[in-house]
This record gives structure tokens, sequence and C-alpha cells, in this order.
């Protein structure tokens, strides 16, 4: 399996389970929040869309103006395969994202370490989770991470782990610390020792493109997901060599302990 349209395909074809026409997206929702953490100077502006498929949820991330929160209404309780061929592209990731979440979801999945996050403040819970997924490289001093989905409390962590973080995103110029940014994530990725890359490349379509360079290359690629937790665990061993996946609810949407699962090829394989 080479991309994300080759699993959407196998998935409509039933090579993955339960055939996604005899499933329902019992609920279609929207989030849209902002988050500033305390010392920063950044406002996280975050939107995402959410499905419900029995016990478990897949989400997707987007940049504003590629969905609208009217989708919702239609989307439903239409069969889950509907939206895998139909939707736009942010709606059919959730929805990919809820099917694979429904047939293997992370709780009962071979080789998921559960990372439980602790209660406190955004910052705490932040810093905790960036940790987590920086706790999935394996790197000499020195080594050049590309980060592409820049959050500060991550680019702290893999400076603690010792990298050189090679900053990418769209949104974002620099850090809160004056690290430049740059939006063009080519050079980072010919250039990276390792590379991190956020959900948000399944949401704008890089994903495959990230997945394609880290293998030509062998470069590390650890994923670090909210957006498409399931959708990137299905290629652990296929190009993501470890996995930090967060299912729906979010840490940042909570103050209680919350659990995310960290997977690495040789146990997801």
């Amino acid at each position: 399996m080479k991309n994300t349209e080759e699993l959407l395909a196998g998935v409509l074809a039933g090579e993955h389970g339960h055939p996604p026409a005899d499933m329902t997206a019992t609920s279609v929702f929207w989030v849209h929040h902002g988050t500033r953490l305390a010392g920063g100077n950044t406002t996280y502006l975050n939107q995402y869309v959410l499905v419900r498929v029995g016990g478990s949820f897949g989400g997707c991330a987007f940049e504003a103006g590629e969905a609208d929160p009217s989708l919702c209404r239609d989307a439903s309780g239409a069969p889950l395969d509907t939206l895998l061929r139909d939707a736009p592209r942010p709606l059919r990731i959730a929805a990919l994202d809820a099917y694979l979440s429904a047939v293997r979801p992370h709780r009962e999945a071979a080789g998921a370490e559960p990372v439980t996050l602790p209660a406190g403040t955004p910052e705490t819970r932040a810093q905790a989770r960036d940790a987590a997924i920086a706790g999935l490289l394996d790197i000499e001093a020195g080594a050049r991470v590309g980060l592409i989905g820049v959050v500060n409390p991550l680019v702290a962590a893999i400076r603690e782990r010792g990298g050189a973080p090679l900053l990418c995103d769209f949104n974002l110029r620099t850090t809160q610390w004056g690290d430049p940014v740059t939006d063009d994530m080519h050079e980072l990725l010919d250039t990276a020792d390792a590379v991190v890359a956020t959900g948000m490349t399944l949401s704008n379509g890089s994903f495959d493109t990230v997945l394609a360079r880290c293998r030509e290359r062998g470069v590390p690629l650890v994923v670090y997901a909210q957006t498409g937790s399931a959708v990137a665990r299905a290629f652990l061993g296929a190009g993501v060599t470890a996995l930090s996946a967060e299912p729906f609810p979010f840490s940042q949407f909570s103050a209680e302990p919350t659990t995310l699962y960290r997977y690495r090829a040789a146990a997801g394989a």
C-alpha cells in the first residue's frame, strides 16, 4: 500500500473488515477553537470535522474555508461509504479515520502503548503530550529533525532530546524563540535526518509526498496525529516509523487525564 488513495480504495473494496456501506456515520460535528499557551506569542486556531461510528470517532483538522459547519446536517446519519466516496477531503479523512478506528480501536490494538496525559493546565498537558511524541525519536545529538506542523512545546521537546529542528508550517513564520519557519517542506524533506509530521498533512494532501520522500531516503518518519490517527497507523512499517495517536476527545478539550497511544513500526507492522 503506497498512499492514502490506495488505502481508501481498499476500505471501499472491503479489504479491511466490515463493509463501510453497512456502517453509519451516527454523528458528524464541527469544532473551532483557539489556544494561546502561557508564555507564548502564538494563538493556534484549529478547526476539526469529526465523525462518530459506533464506539469510535474519526477526526480531521482543516484550514479555514475548506469545509462549512452545514455539512454536519447533511452528513449525519449517512452511510459511511457515501462519505468516503463523495465528501470534501477533510470529511473523507475523518470518515476513513472513524472506519479504521471502529474496526481496530486504539484501546484494543496490539502494539499500542497507552500514555496517560496528566490532569492540569493546557501548558502541563501540552508539555506531556509533546514529550511523549519526542520520545519516539531515536536520534543522535545534533541530528536535523524536520518538523512539519509547528507547535512550540514540541520544538522544545525535540531540542531536549538533542535534535536540531528544521521547521515548516503553513501558518507560522517564527517560533516563540524567533526560530525561522518555512512554508516549503521540500528542502526540509531533502536534508532532514528524521522527520516528524502532524496528521494535518493528511488533511492538506501532503502526507503522501512526505511518506514517499522518507521512504526514498530511508529517513525515519514519526507522525503525531489527532487528525487521522488510525489512518496514519495503517502505514506503520510502510514508511511510518512511529506514531503518536490521539483519538477524540483531544487533550486540549479536557483538564482531566486522557490517553494517547504510541506505536513503533516493529510492534505495529
